[in-house]
């Protein structure tokens, strides 16, 4: 027996060694695997993390099940590509950095300008990115770092500026003035996922506009009413349906105001009055209603600095002082019917903590409900018929109800933003020349200022990754990938962009699978946060209690979109799980028959001929186990294939084979003793390989001592049968 089993196992002293010996091996690279693998390929994007700081407790969570999937498939003899990188992550990352400047030196961007700026961003970028690489290396990811891509390299930047090209050409780009999420204080528009919710207290006011004016209208934003165009009505209610289609004159607070009464079934009878103040240029829902009744759209009364444009009382006031003047305006003229303290779902913008303020903006879209030239179908439509058909799957199923009613209800896609770091819209300008695409060859031409929606490259990662605008071998050989796993805040916001990107670009889908994690929770059930001081890094973990340890925490019993509870004694517990293989292996390397066979490579299995009734029924079980366990994978129940494993080693291998076993190899019985050694090398080995895809390090490093070695590492062994 070898000597280091004398001492416990310690991760500190073994993870980082294996995996550099792993990564020189040059194994994690598909082209490199040995002969015997099928080469059939099996592919995984790595969902790039934001290069703006260090991983957190998802992306562990992510990045285990993903190498799990990989570990198991090479063991099969796939040709495994798990290509890693990292998203530039435009506005989180200028946000970033325009804060510490503005901390350190007291400077905003327009002081240093766009070039200066960049240099600024492209340095902090490369020591983040640098970071974040390291981490996923202590997890123990075995993905293909040969291959890394970054959002924002060269490579990227070629492609995202040629689908930009292909869809303005095919009509599905365009420069339109619609509203959109604007940011006061970050000064650009923004998506849906860069919003965040807040629950505060609010007053809902029920006022009417004028004296003579027949319906109350019900707001916890009266300053907007001064841009109302109409009143809407639900077609049913009784109460309204005489003044359906009836014109009225106002001064609400020294502005004229011209509203006209529709009835539409977008209305909530329930809510207030049952009657909606339509402000088209300052909200989504409004915005829409006025498109299906003609309405006018441009009577815009805030600005980009959330400050009133209207003249009289309210100009140039922030609009919570303007809602002050309103609402004294309202009780002076006796307008104001009753005022109701509510709690209200505040948008803001997740990194600057601006409020939102939807702002009709001259910016480039993605159209989704025109037909394209040539394929009879729209985006929306190319977006929902994979996952309608199961081309694409989604674990669990009931994402793909969620899908497909928020794509079927999709508005079109505002992809610029006003800020200076990602691709920059591939468009230039002279006069009133137009060019989209690679820049003039002659002189005179200015481009584009804005840059491009972060979610508009990395929809293209599956294939921007293998080389795509050119055919290369990558593209051809790894596309469609087979799962992405991600978390499921990001079923619009990405996936239904990568679907969407790839069934434009490729006509072809962007993976087959896509397994949603949930969110990690800490003890309490809460989220992490650092509000709540209750930051669980996973580089902390790992290097308390092992790589090891942290991955089995997270994947025993954590079913694909479900939420889990963390805490350090669930950690602690498989630690000693760790330990307790190590102490298997001490005992069964201790009663090996080391004379007989050295360090020679043991039979996949005993002669079965010679063995006990107990010793058949043992390995019965094992092939039964293992059956199990590849089927559980098969079908991405990862969790359990985990729970059995470990209910597996422990109660079974090490509580009753082991004990069981100790008076036959103490005993007189040469054959017996024989036999039981064999059957336990067999037995250990199998669960070795079964475990390694989710514990590599321990499983690892004892194989590496195994007289049953039939390979240069666990890693590329062959998965038993």
């Amino acid at each position: 027996m070898p000597e280091k089993f004398l001492k416990p196992f310690d991760p500190s002293a073994t993870e980082g060694r294996i995996y550099a010996e792993w990564e020189k091996s040059g194994y994690f690279n598909p082209d490199n695997l040995p002969e015997g693998s099928n080469k059939q390929p099996f592919t995984i994007m790595m969902p790039p993390p934001n290069a703006t700081g260090v991983l957190h407790m998802g992306h562990a969570l992510g990045l285990t099940i993903q190498d799990i999937l990989i570990r198991y498939k090479r063991m099969c003899g796939f040709a495994t590509l798990w290509l890693p990188g990292t998203d530039h992550a435009a506005i989180a990352t200028q946000s970033k950095v325009e804060k510490e400047i503005s901390k350190k030196e007291g400077k905003s961007r327009h002081d240093l300008g766009r070039d200066e700026l960049l240099k600024r961003i492209d340095a902090f970028v490369a020591e983040s990115r640098s970071t974040i690489e390291k981490q996923i290396r202590v997890l123990g990811a075995s993905c293909d770092w040969s291959r890394e891509a970054f959002t924002l390299d060269d490579t990227r930047n070629r492609a995202v500026n040629t689908l930009f090209k292909h869809m303005y050409d095919a009509g599905l780009i365009y420069r339109g003035n619609r509203i959109v999420n604007w940011d006061p204080k970050g000064q650009t528009t923004i998506s849906d996922d860069e919003i965040v919710y807040e629950e505060r207290p609010a007053k809902l006011y029920t006022f009417r506009y004028s004296k003579d004016f027949p319906i109350p209208i019900a707001t916890t934003r009266p300053e907007t009413k001064v841009g109302d165009v109409a009143v809407a009505v639900h077609p049913d209610d009784a109460r309204y349906q005489s003044y359906v289609g009836k014109e009225f004159d106002a001064v609400f607070c020294d502005v004229p105001i011209h509203i006209k009464i529709v009835a539409d079934k977008e209305v909530d009878p329930a809510f207030g009055t049952g009657a909606v103040g339509l402000t088209p240029a300052h909200s989504h829902i409004d915005w829409d209603i006025a498109e299906r009744h003609a309405l006018t759209h441009e009577v815009m009364v805030i600005n980009e600095y959330a400050k009133m444009t209207v003249s009289g009382c309210l100009e140039g006031k922030k609009t919570t002082d303007a809602r002050e003047i309103v609402v004294e305006w309202l009780t002076n003229e006796g307008l104001l019917e009753k005022t109701k303290d509510i709690q209200q779902n505040v948008a803001t913008a997740e990194r600057t903590g601006g409020v939102i303020e939807p702002l009709p903006k001259l910016q480039w879209f993605v159209e989704v409900n025109k037909e394209i030239l040539g394929r009879n179908k729209t985006l929306k439509e190319m977006m929902l018929d994979p996952v309608r058909s199961g081309s694409i799957a989604m674990m669990p199923e009931h994402f793909e109800k969620t899908y497909v009613h928020w794509i079927e209800n999709l508005r079109d896609w505002c992809i610029s933003r006003q800020i200076w770091y990602g691709h920059r819209v591939p468009v230039w300008y002279k006069g009133e020349e137009i060019v989209v695409g690679a820049a003039p060859a002659d002189e005179g031409w200015t481009q584009d200022e804005d840059t491009l929606d972060t979610w508009f490259s990395s929809g293209s990662w599956t294939f921007s990754t293998l080389g795509w605008p050119d055919n290369t071998a990558d593209l051809e050989r790894f596309h469609p990938t087979d799962v992405l796993v991600t978390a499921y805040e990001l079923i619009f916001f990405w996936i239904a962009r990568m679907i969407l990107m790839t069934e434009f670009a490729l006509n072809t889908i962007p993976f087959r699978t896509v397994y949603f994690t949930g969110i990690i929770r800490d003890a309490k059930g809460q989220k992490f946060s650092k509000s709540l001081g209750n930051g669980a890094d996973p580089i902390d973990i790992v290097e308390k209690f092992g790589a090891d340890a942290a991955r089995m925490t997270l994947v025993v019993g954590n079913t694909p979109g479900t939420d889990m509870r963390l805490s350090d004694d669930k950690i602690k517990g498989y630690k000693h799980f760790a330990n307790k293989l190590w102490n298997i292996a001490r005992f069964v390397l201790a009663n090996a028959n080391e004379e007989k066979n050295g360090n020679k490579t043991w039979p996949s299995g005993p002669e079965r001929d010679h063995l006990s009734p107990r010793e058949h029924e043992l390995l019965t079980e094992c092939d039964a186990l293992t059956q199990d366990v590849t089927k559980d994978l098969e079908e991405y129940r990862i969790y359990l294939a985990a729970d059995k494993l470990y209910h597996y080693a422990w109660h079974e291998l090490a509580d009753k084979i082991l004990e069981e076993s100790k008076p036959i190899l103490s005993g007189s019985d040469a054959p017996a003793k024989a036999s039981r050694q064999a059957l336990l090398l067999t037995l250990f080995d199998r669960t070795l390989r079964l475990l390694h895809p989710f514990m590599p390090f321990v499983t690892e490093e004892i194989y590496q001592s195994m007289p049953t070695r039939d390979s240069e590492f666990l890693m590329i062994a062959k998965w038993p049968e």
